[in-house]
């Protein structure tokens, strides 16, 4: 059984947190990707290892998986702990965590013999098996392996949805980002990964995207944070402020003596809702009074009698 260890192709220790795995990946894959090794048979290899390893890792359950049973972890997710068979036994009888292989389908599970070839592998071959039983059948179909391909987008195209074109075996493929992604979305285009071996069918393509910051708000999910610069006058007096959206600008009433530090809600100005993107969340604005720094001489006296009138 061919065995690879994830955290060893991503150069990564097995303590590692998702931000160094995601760092790491992008690191390899923008050195390994065939588009900047056109013709590297090894680095296209190198890529596709990569790739499965950080599909791996990069999801917290299946890197649960994958830490607790190793070469097992998919077996044990598809076929669970049935008919009495002991996977954790077989996981660390088959070399425990850090070795590993994808799993397709059924034949992945028991070998291309099916039950039968399952079996010898545990137990070995003998008695009670099938005449040709155990035997792989060269040059089987298998399905292609999944390709990923890192892409940043910004709060606005996050917002508004974007495209964004993938050069692939002479081919662009234009793919489209929905309204609501955040840092870690995935986003497929079904049969455009690796051509399956044996005439399987291909993998598919996904785009792994990124948000960028924007200085303007923070996202915490799907609302968005904002400060607003006011002015004392129109803290202490009420007033008219211009507030920024990722729609353009709105007008918030502000209500006389505002605090500095109060936060206001406008509902349904954050980002999309991924899985419905005509549901928002919301904007929350922080007020940010600012003091004038330099006062002329009748403001200064202005103030001083503000003072006297409101007992020192």
């Amino acid at each position: 059984m061919q065995t690879k260890d994830y955290y060893k192709i991503l150069g990564v220790p097995r303590d590692a947190d998702e931000k160094a795995i995601k760092r790491a990946y992008r690191k390899l894959a923008r050195e390994h990707h065939p588009d900047v090794n056109q013709g590297n048979s090894a680095s296209e290899d190198r890529f596709k290892d990569i790739s499965e390893a950080y599909e791996v890792l990069g999801d917290p359950d299946k890197r649960a998986k994958y830490d607790r049973f190793g070469a097992a972890w998919q077996q044990y997710e598809r076929a669970g702990q049935t008919g009495g068979f002991d996977w954790d036994r077989w996981a660390a009888q088959q070399g425990g965590a850090g070795q590993t292989r994808t799993v397709r389908d059924v034949s992945d599970i028991f070998g291309s013999g099916g039950f039968s070839d399952f079996f010898e592998t545990l137990f070995g071959g003998g008695a009670g098996a099938a005449p040709g039983a155990g035997r792989r059948v060269a040059g089987a179909a298998a399905r292609g392996r999944d390709l990923e391909q890192a892409v940043t987008v910004s709060l606005d195209e996050a917002y508004r949805g974007a495209t964004r074109l993938v050069s692939k075996d002479g081919r662009r493929l234009e793919l489209r980002i929905p309204a609501g992604v955040r840092s870690g979305s995935r986003v497929r285009m079904r049969g455009e990964g690796m051509p399956g071996p044996g005439g399987g069918a291909p993998g598919d393509l996904f785009l792994v995207v990124e948000v960028a910051e924007d200085p303007r708000f923070e996202r915490r999910g799907d609302d968005l944070h904002a400060r607003l610069p006011l002015t004392l006058t129109t803290a202490v007096l009420g007033g008219e402020a211009q507030v920024e959206t990722l729609d353009g600008p709105v007008t918030m009433t502000i209500p006389a003596g505002t605090q500095n530090g109060r936060r206001f809600r406008l509902s349904g100005k954050g980002m999309p809702k991924l899985k419905d993107p005509k549901q928002r969340g919301d904007l929350l604005v922080t007020v940010d009074v600012r003091l004038p720094e330099a006062l002329s001489d009748e403001e200064r006296t202005l103030f001083e009698r503000l003072r006297e009138l409101r007992g020192g």
